[in-house]
Formats: C-alpha cells, structure tokens, sequence
C-alpha cells in the first residue's frame, strides 16, 4: 500500500501532505490581512464562500515568511476543526510514497514539531511528512482564529 501525497517546498526542504486533506491548490491573491493575529498568519482568504486563514509555511518553519513569487502557492486543507490554507514556496508533484518507505522520527515526541508523522525516505530524496490536524493543534493562536472565524460567520 501507498500513501498519495501532495509534495511542496519550503525553504530548501520537501515536505507533504495526505491528498485526503487537500481541498485545492491555488494562486496567492487577495489575502486580507487581519491585525493582531500571530505573525505566522498572513491573513484570511475567501475559498469556497468561505473565510479560512493562510498560515506561512516558511514563518511557521524557519521563521522567515515566504516572499511572494510565481511559484507560490496556497495549498487549502480541510481537517475536522478548520479549513485552512498552507503558504509554501512550490507545489511540485501528487506523488505515491510506498508505506515501507515512511519512518517515524524521534522528533515527533518534540513539541514544536508533533505535525511531522513521518519521513519518506526514498532513494534520492527524503520527504518530510505533515499532519494538519496535528499542526493545528500545536500553533500559538489557532483557538483565537477558530474564534474570529465563527464571529464573521455569524455577522454574515
């Protein structure tokens, strides 16, 4: 069995997520900033008449946020609690990642990054592996977003 991924950049690194939490991949455009949110946070977009946030993959990971390019990307992911969309440098590849190729990492038991499931180690690449609900649960700030969110909803 096999595991399909969408694959993406950020920073120098290759990392991806599950295809069952993706949603779509779009352009990065009209994002709206929302003042005291953290800084990983770029702001709320509107995706499918909905508003969902635009986190910054490069903030989140190496603290530095993504410039904006022709190859940026918003990658949307739907999990249970929030929909939300993921800013990365590149959306490269939809690729199938073998099971016997995944291995979990000792890093995982580290706090700040609990989202990372797995390694893809494949012959001439490795791929680091992202759960989204796990991200969420670990990010400064995602309760006051969740709140925000409602409060548009209901505004509307």
């Amino acid at each position: 069995m096999a595991v399909t991924a969408i694959v993406f950049n950020a920073g120098q690194e290759e990392y991806a997520i599950p295809v069952p939490f993706i949603i779509s991949i779009e352009k990065y455009e009209d994002v709206n900033p929302v003042p005291h949110l953290p800084a990983y946070i770029r702001g709320v977009v509107k995706s499918r008449g909905e508003l969902i946030p635009v986190l910054d993959l490069g903030h989140i990971l190496y603290n530095r946020h993504i410039e904006n390019d022709a190859e940026v990307r918003m990658i949307v992911i739907q999990t249970e609690e929030l929909s939300f969309s993921l800013l990365v440098n590149e959306a490269k590849e939809i690729l199938e990642i073998p099971e016997n190729a995944l291995q979990q990492m000792g890093l995982v038991a580290y706090q700040k990054t609990k989202y990372f499931s797995s390694i893809a180690n494949l012959e001439d690449r490795i791929i680091t592996m992202i759960d989204p609900v796990s991200m969420l649960e670990v990010l400064e700030g995602v309760k006051e977003i969740k709140d925000y969110l409602n409060e548009q909803k209901q505004e509307a």
